[in-house]
């Protein structure tokens, strides 16, 4: 069912159009300084860029977020990578489908060779040939124990900074879960893992991705709810959690295990009210399978463990309402 193309073991599914990563994301904040803090505590290689940041994690030149100051947060374009041979196919679907092709917004790049357009919404997404950034396979999970005799711990003077070593996906508030479920499936190709009603929904690209590379939740207005970032064991997601407090950045949630997506997680809030998480052994949805996504119930579809989600966790602070 899988074919090659491009780099040597990348592999896709043939016939099938639909983008393969989401290649990176814009954010505006109140604070630029702010946020190099935060983000440089979180274990984020966090590097000046012409007049913003840009969010990168170490040993990568994969530039997964790049942030600009603004009166006010907000969750300004998603950007998605597609191989180079379906790019202009790709294109040639959606302006078929009746969805205009956008001019390109004018704080980015304007030698830009990709697209833009717009979902529902008004959230602007860029589509472009990039190479493949999200897994070809599952991410190793490491978390195990050690033979009698031996120290399986290490003192926490000396526990090694918590480095995350990509982005994982995104929790996007929506006023409609069914429409951008509707949208971003017709569109980008992306298909549902898993949902609860309409209240939340979580999508997955064609070409091997984890559970969701993206997910969406009902509020009054677009917002950016969580950004999660992976590490490799709950130790790391644990040692992540004091780091950040370490730092005065303690309020979230965590540590506990998602229900859908199966992931060990811990959110830590930002200066503006969204989170970053800390995760781990999210499950994976191989190029050829096909995941039967199902729909679950409010009280099966969060956690199967952890402590008392925060009042607050799921308000858009962009928006300004509680999600109904």
């Amino acid at each position: 069912m899988t074919a090659i193309t491009g780099k040597l073991g990348v592999t896709k599914r043939p016939g099938e159009l639909g983008i393969h990563s989401m290649d990176s994301f814009n954010l505006i904040v109140p604070d630029l300084g702010q946020a190099q803090s935060f983000y440089q505590s979180f274990g984020l290689d966090v590097r000046e860029e012409g007049q913003g940041l840009g969010l990168y994690t170490f040993g990568s030149d994969q530039r997964w977020a790049s942030l600009m100051e603004g009166a006010r947060k907000k969750l300004n374009h998603l950007s998605f990578a597609v191989f180079e041979e379906d790019f202009t196919p790709l294109r040639q679907r959606i302006e078929a489908q009746g969805t205009r092709i956008m001019d390109v917004p004018r704080y980015h790049d304007q030698s830009t060779e990709g697209f833009w357009i717009s979902d529902p919404f008004g959230m602007m997404i860029e589509i472009k040939v990039a190479a493949k950034s999200s897994p070809v396979e599952k991410a190793p999970f490491l978390t195990q124990s050690v033979p009698a005799g031996q120290m399986g711990s290490v003192q926490r003077s000396k526990a090694a900074k918590v480095e995350p070593t990509r982005l994982a996906h995104l929790l996007v508030f929506t006023p409609s879960v069914p429409e951008s479920l509707a949208f971003y499936a017709r569109t980008l190709g992306l298909r549902l893992s898993d949902r609860s009603g309409d209240g939340i929904c979580f999508m997955h690209g064609i070409h091997g991705s984890d559970h969701h590379l993206i997910a969406f939740a009902k509020s009054d207005a677009p917002g950016l709810h969580h950004c999660s970032w992976d590490v490799s064991d709950i130790n790391q997601i644990g040692t992540g959690a004091m780091q950040m407090a370490d730092k005065g950045y303690s309020k979230g949630w965590g540590l506990g295990r998602h229900v859908l997506g199966s992931n060990y997680f811990h959110y830590v809030q930002d200066p503006w009210g969204s989170y970053s998480e800390y995760s781990a052994d999210i499950d994976y949805i191989p190029v050829d399978h096909d995941w039967q996504a199902g729909d679950y119930p409010p009280e099966d579809s969060i956690y199967l463990w952890g402590p008392e989600i925060p009042a607050d966790f799921v308000h858009n602070y962009e928006g300004g309402s509680d999600p109904a």
